[in-house]
């Protein structure tokens, strides 16, 4: 399973992208399911946030859900800081 980041908006606006392929991972299971919980609470279009806050689409297989900070469950902050900081 491929799970991608997109991170737009803060205060600089400077984008952030990383993706990571679950498929030979020891704990792609684990992956699957952090993946599974943050798409059960995630949009599918962008929502508002805050004024210079960041706003993420993650893209999980062939879906993409929208979220925000200040609004973002432990599941989807879990998994966005993952992908970012094991992605490439």
């Amino acid at each position: 399973m491929r799970i991608q980041v997109k991170r737009t908006g803060g205060f600089a606006a400077i984008v952030r992208e990383a993706q990571v392929d679950t498929g030979d991972l020891p704990d792609a299971e684990e992956w699957k399911a952090l993946a599974d919980e943050a798409l059960a609470a995630s949009g599918e279009s962008p929502s508002a946030g805050v004024p210079d806050g960041f706003h993420y689409a993650l893209t999980i297989g062939d879906r993409t859900v929208h979220c925000a900070d200040p609004g973002l469950t432990e599941a989807q902050r879990k998994l966005i800081s993952r992908v970012l900081k094991e992605g490439a």
